[in-house]
């Protein structure tokens, strides 16, 4: 057994129930940033513009925006948790890098501490899963039904 399959097991094993309150409120900030970015997409493309992907800014602000909401809806009710984790956690990763670091993490109106912990959260469910109450376990549980 290799051990992305065995950190899998693991996790899916040792994750408490209310985890999954966790979760829902994960996705759900990760898909109302998907609606924010989708009802301004030209301050995400300035945002971007502004980064190190200027060349990119208008592809990238639209893939950030479809990606929030696809993932923050699979995330919410528990399908394909790791994949849509693993998609997010880049996006997070430039905005703490190549976005937020700019302004730092004690300015007024920084988003620097709060995509660390989104980060953090996106990390932990990476490792741990979606857990008892998603439809990953649901699938798992009823496969011959």
């Amino acid at each position: 057994m290799n051990v992305f399959k065995r950190v899998e097991a693991w996790g899916d094993a040792h994750q408490s129930k209310w985890l999954a309150v966790i979760r829902v409120l994960l996705g759900l900030i990760i898909f109302f940033k998907g609606l924010a970015f989708i009802q301004n997409t030209d301050a995400l493309h300035e945002m971007l513009a502004n980064s190190r992907f200027t060349l990119y800014s208008l592809f990238f602000a639209h893939w950030v925006a479809l990606a929030h909401l696809v993932g923050g809806f699979l995330i919410i009710i528990g399908l394909i948790t790791r994949g849509a984790v693993l998609v997010q956690i880049p996006i997070l990763l430039g905005a703490i890098v190549f976005v937020n670091s700019s302004t730092g993490f004690y300015s007024i109106n920084s988003e620097l501490s709060f995509s660390i912990l989104i980060l953090g959260l996106l990390l932990f469910f990476l490792v741990f899963g979606s857990g008892k109450f998603s439809v990953d376990e649901f699938m798992r549980t009823h496969v011959n039904t």
